[in-house]
């Protein structure tokens, strides 16, 4: 190649330059101005939405300087059509939920909340005699709103741990009830146990000053369970989602106490923010999904 076609060369990327940062400059404006849309699972109607959580959005919006609209959902079947269409581009969700969501549509695990002493357990009354979960094969137990990770899916897995589950001779009954329902109902004897989520078990105790720790029998319980945790959609530009992730870890202690200006967060007190959450983290809720029966929950979208 001579000298004269190697300058050709060189002049024809000249243009290229500018119009690549220009490029660039465009996109990022449209990052900074577009609205995205959040939503959290567990709250129906746009009016609670908007109660328990304005001061979430606002402060979300100041430190990231991005601009969000609060997006109601009615249902798990919602969440992943409004991923799909792009109308979503936030979600605050469950373990179990982000699973189940993730077999159908791709989403990012984007950061955790961990809480402190998010396990579930299986509790009885000390007067019931049973010590040892073996010994519920014969019982009836209730637990709380089917598919819930620490009333349902966590218990149900305690149970097949200890082998008690799926054995031949099982004549156990179970379940699903509101979990105001279930604690009642072991109180008042009509289920011999129940599968229970443990800080909610621990907080119903201190409430009910007629009701005292030892009176009941906490027959097992798991490990720490994975985290609640915020996704993004696959939509969502790398650079939004990585600006989240360091806004979260700089300011975290200002979006907690946003987020407990909603009675409903309450849950969420003393809890952390993590932003090194992978997909691996929720193996243990596949497994669950696997004990319930409901394999096609426990895989990949």
């Amino acid at each position: 190649m001579t000298i004269g076609m190697l300058l050709g060369a060189a002049l024809l990327l000249v243009p290229v330059i500018p119009e690549v940062r220009a490029a660039e400059k465009e996109s990022k404006l449209v990052e900074d101005t577009r609205t995205y849309k959040f939503a959290v699972t567990d709250i129906v109607g746009l009016e609670e939405l908007q109660r328990e959580f304005t001061a979430f959005q606002n402060t979300l919006e100041k430190t990231t300087g991005y601009h969000f609209q609060l997006f109601p959902v009615t249902g798990r079947t919602v969440v992943v059509e409004s991923f799909r269409s792009q109308r979503l581009d936030f979600a605050l969700i469950g373990p179990a939920e982000y699973v189940a969501i993730r077999s159908r549509t791709n989403v990012s695990p984007l950061i955790g909340l961990k809480r402190e002493n998010y396990r579930s357990a299986l509790i009885t009354r000390k007067q019931s005699g049973i010590i040892s979960v073996g010994q519920l094969v014969d019982k009836k137990i209730a637990f709380g709103d089917f598919g819930s990770t620490s009333y349902h899916l966590a218990p149900l897995q305690l149970l097949a741990d200890d082998g008690v589950l799926h054995q031949k001779t099982s004549t156990m009954r179970t379940v699903n009830l509101n979990k105001y329902v279930a604690w009642k109902s072991l109180l008042r004897k009509q289920v011999d146990a129940i599968g229970f989520n443990l800080s909610r078990f621990e907080q119903f105790i201190d409430e009910d000053p007629k009701l005292h720790r030892e009176d009941f029998t906490v027959l097992a319980t798991t490990p720490d369970l994975p985290s609640d945790l915020f996704v993004a959609g696959k939509h969502v530009p790398i650079p939004v989602q990585e600006k989240l992730r360091e806004v979260f870890e700089k300011e975290g202690a200002l979006i907690l106490e946003a987020m407990l200006h909603g009675k409903r967060n309450a849950k969420y007190l003393n809890m952390s923010f993590k932003t090194d959450i992978t997909d691996n983290d929720y193996g243990y809720i596949r497994k669950m999904y696997v004990t319930a029966g409901l394999e096609t929950l426990a895989g990949h979208s």
